[in-house]
């Protein structure tokens, strides 16, 4: 068949689509006719299809949009970075070789500790680079025109090979540590942002003051790289997915129960685990002692506020074994079981509450073993290996 004839054979299939259709309609006696003419059914599909033709244009015109202000900003950074490097360092090492050597063994040292407070411990495996970048082209550049500073030119496109290392790590962290919070049903940069709020303090220049630290771009990304990752794993650590206490006996769950003494319908706000008086009862995750007190129902009730909006809640309890206001770490032990307030017997009520409303604890002491890793090593970073 010829494309002459498939297209008129197309045309014929889309004229059978759109003809006269009439309807009858009966109402309280009477009989309606309704009529929809063929041409009055092609404008509406083509309106509809106009309509979702123009949202698509308008769709990828945004994406397109958002992708070259993206790249242009990528190479606006590339662009900065190769300019200081070719020419305004080659001027300050001619200026001074002993300042730089001064300026440089003190952004070493900066480095070196940034690195062990961050990470625990030296990660210059996995921050070298095999190809080499405009660093060393620029370090090149500097032992050409000032033959003397070639060694210390070296040692700083080293430095700077070690701080885009660091800023892949760190970005690689944050996204794993995003992605676990997730797994929660959190919003991680809602989360983010709650450890963020609430900081200040003295400006002092990350990397002392001196020019070249302030002007080149990847010492900045490294420094936003650190900053988001300290977000995102200080959210992390605090989510309450340890258990509250050493027995695996749950007595009652998370929603509609029969209530144990009026044996009617009532929502359980939290978990139950049955045990002995005097039963250790841990943190379930890092933060403040908020509430130390009886409370109405909950006999000796404890609250514990953590640093992302999350309240843990331990009730029923024996006794304390910390302070109001004490800042306490996931699994130590903060109080012990008991039966006092509404309890038919000894047991921990543990709830999870986040912005003031309760949510099923198990979701968080459920959690797969591949997000507590990952939320064990964003707990543990920093901490120096014996």
């Amino acid at each position: 068949m010829s494309l002459f004839a498939k297209g008129a054979d197309f045309r014929n299939r889309l004229s059978g689509w759109f003809v006269d259709r009439e309807f009858f309609m009966r109402a309280n006696g009477q009989v309606r006719f309704l009529r929809f003419s063929a041409v009055l059914q092609r404008r509406i599909v083509g309106g509809i299809a106009a309509v979702i033709g123009l949202w698509l244009l308008i769709t990828l015109g945004m994406a397109f949009n958002q992708f070259s202000i993206s790249f242009e900003r990528m190479a606006l950074e590339r662009k900065e970075a190769r300019v200081q490097s070719a020419q305004e360092r080659i001027a300050d090492y001619r200026g001074g070789i002993d300042d730089q050597a001064k300026e440089l063994k003190a952004r070493q040292d900066l480095l070196e500790s940034v690195s062990t407070q961050h990470f625990g411990e030296n990660p210059a495996a996995q921050t070298a680079t095999g190809d080499a970048n405009e660093a060393d082209v620029a370090a090149k550049k500097i032992g050409l025109a000032v033959p003397e500073a070639a060694g210390l030119a070296l040692i700083e496109a080293r430095q700077i090979r070690f701080a885009e290392g660091l800023t892949r790590i760190a970005n690689m962290r944050s996204i794993r540590a995003a992605k676990a919070i997730r797994t929660f049903g959190l919003n991680p940069d809602s989360l983010a942002a709650q450890t963020e709020s609430g900081t200040g303090g003295p400006f002092i220049p990350f990397f002392g003051g001196g020019k070249k630290d302030v002007s080149d771009p990847r010492f900045g990304r490294l420094a936003d790289a650190l900053q988001r990752m300290d977000s995102m794993e200080h959210a992390l650590s605090a989510i309450p997915t340890s258990m509250p206490a050493a027995i695996m006996l749950m007595s009652s769950g998370f929603g509609y129960r029969h209530d144990p003494f009026t044996g009617a319908g009532a929502m359980h706000s939290g978990l139950d685990f049955k045990g002995p008086v005097g039963t250790p009862i841990l943190a379930a995750a890092e933060g403040k002692v908020t509430y130390a007190a009886v409370m109405s129902g909950y006999g000796n009730c404890m609250e514990i506020t953590h640093a992302n909006g999350l309240v843990t809640r331990y009730a029923h309890l024996s006794g304390f074994n910390v302070a109001l206001g004490q800042q306490v770490k996931r699994g130590v032990q903060i109080a012990r079981m008991g039966s006092t307030g509404r309890s038919t017997g000894p047991h921990l009520h543990f709830e999870v509450r986040l912005n003031g409303q309760a949510v099923n604890p198990l979701t968080f002491l459920e959690a797969n073993p591949d997000v507590l890793e990952v939320q064990t090593i964003a707990g543990n970073r920093g901490t120096p290996k014996s």
